[in-house]
């Protein structure tokens, strides 16, 4: 099964944007699915996760109240609704999923995944 990361572009500071995460394949065996973010000279951070199964959701502390996270199993697939953008939200987005759950707010953890999509580039202007 293979992730594909869609939705990105470039949006005034203030706009929003939404960002699918789609599995192709046969199936979709990944209980658990985060959003990622790299910057550029910056590593890559966690700033969402969810569980497909109980719909527990998790957000980094920087986009609280601003992204959402939710997930559509009839569709496999996984978004984030992004509003209120800032500049500092520029990034390469990048979802990643796990086939085994992992504790609490770890899911934001980058090493718990191997399977990753490729990214969709958000560029916030000022």
């Amino acid at each position: 099964v293979q992730l594909q990361a869609s939705g990105g572009g470039l949006v005034q500071a203030g706009g929003s944007l939404r960002l699918s995460c789609a599995a192709s394949g046969s199936s979709w065996d990944y209980s658990l699915i985060a959003w990622f973010r790299q910057a550029p000279g910056k590593e890559r951070e966690g700033v969402s996760c969810i569980s497909r199964g109980t719909g527990t959701l998790y957000y980094t502390d920087s986009v609280k109240g601003r992204l959402t996270i939710s997930r559509d199993n009839a569709k496999n697939t996984v978004y984030l609704q992004m509003n209120s953008l800032k500049p500092e939200d520029t990034a390469v987005y990048y979802c990643a999923g796990r086939i085994n759950r992992v504790p609490g707010s770890t899911c934001l953890n980058s090493i718990h995944y191997v399977n990753w999509g490729q990214g969709t580039q958000v560029t916030v202007s000022s």
